[in-house]
């Protein structure tokens, strides 16, 4: 299967924060053929084992496969549905999105709606409306209406956008944070060959809400140095300083230095940066974001693991859609093959 097939599939299913079941059964199955062992831990993280030799070390590759989203939090007696955000969502993004509300009866289609454009004060019109004050709209007359469609307090709710190709070798579709980084992973499972090194292919639930499937897993695999395989903010667009955004499409993977919640250890850096360099692979670094990675979490596990981060530079992210370059998508598959075979000669 080629590398955006694979995306595509793992992009059109939904697996909001905590409610990742579709998005860990095709990891499993995809990851299954390049691994020795797979396995499901207690909380649903997915653990693939692809062994090295005996007393090479331990390397622990983490891509998140949660997506933001929403959870229903109540039904109005009107019938309109009220949510809560599941993961770093901005207001702006929501008003009249197609939406799926993810039921045991079924899959039920809806819109987020507000008050009409038509009516709104002047003073409302310069305003962000919050989530607070939007509704999901399935067309249902009543409370019981809704309730008989299948519709229950604390169904998760996606957002309604399938994969497509654009210009330039580049994709649109939902949840490339973290669905690219996830065939990354994959990606690299696939062409690891004469391991010097034990890999440990890590799957993780619920980092859009505090990366807590990341330090469970890093618990119990120890490893010894752990890079998380995530995505980062393209700022090559308009409006978007070089300052504030410097990571760009079509420039490579970036690497890492610091965020708000994690310091790549440096001999960690340095190791990423040379197995770039080695294979002529193009790379950024970054640093500054407000936000951070599984890296935070896992760099803090037990008495510390040596951890970096791994990013493939995506346009809006934390939006319905989001757009990517399946060449930075392939090099970063190729960095990561090559600093797997180096491994032993950092730690």
């Amino acid at each position: 299967m080629e590398m955006s097939d694979i995306l595509e599939q793992l992009s059109n299913v939904c697996g909001v924060a905590g409610r990742e079941d579709r998005v860990r059964a095709l990891m499993m199955e995809m990851l299954e053929p390049h691994v020795d062992e797979i396995r499901e831990d207690k909380l649903g993280n997915v653990i693939g084992i692809k062994k090295g030799s005996k007393g090479t070390p331990t390397l622990m590759l983490a891509a998140h496969m949660d997506e933001i989203g929403l959870m229903i939090k109540n039904i109005t007696k009107d019938g309109f549905i009220q949510f809560s955000k599941m993961g770093g969502i901005d207001d702006r993004i929501l008003i009249s999105q197609n939406v799926l509300i993810h039921t045991d009866k079924g899959v039920i289609t809806g819109v987020i709606g507000s008050k009409p454009p038509h009516i709104l004060k002047e003073e409302e019109r310069k305003k962000v409306v919050e989530a607070d004050e939007l509704f999901i709209d399935v067309g249902a007359e009543d409370k019981a209406t809704a309730q008989k469609m299948g519709v229950r307090i604390g169904d998760t709710v996606g957002f309604n956008v399938k994969f497509s190709r654009v210009a330039g070798n580049s994709v649109v579709g939902k949840a490339f944070d973290n669905r690219a980084g996830c065939v990354a992973l994959i990606e690299i499972m696939k062409s690891l060959e004469l391991l010097k090194c034990t890999v440990y292919a890590v799957g993780t639930i619920q980092e859009e809400v505090g990366s807590r499937g990341a330090g469970v897993s890093a618990f119990g695999l120890n490893p010894d140095v752990a890079v998380a395989v995530d995505t980062t903010v393209a700022g090559d667009v308009p409006g978007v300083s070089e300052a504030v955004a410097p990571t760009k499409m079509r420039k490579g993977p970036c690497l890492t230095v610091a965020d708000a919640g994690f310091i790549t250890h440096p001999k960690v850096l340095r190791w990423l940066v040379d197995a770039a360099e080695a294979i002529s692979v193009p790379y950024q670094l970054e640093t500054g974001l407000r936000g951070s990675t599984d890296a935070a979490r896992i760099a803090l596990t037990r008495e510390g693991i040596p951890c970096g981060v791994l990013a493939i530079p995506v346009r809006y992210i934390h939006s319905a859609v989001s757009l990517l370059s399946l060449d930075d998508l392939n090099n970063t598959v190729k960095l990561g093959v090559a600093a797997a075979g180096t491994v032993g000669e950092y730690f």
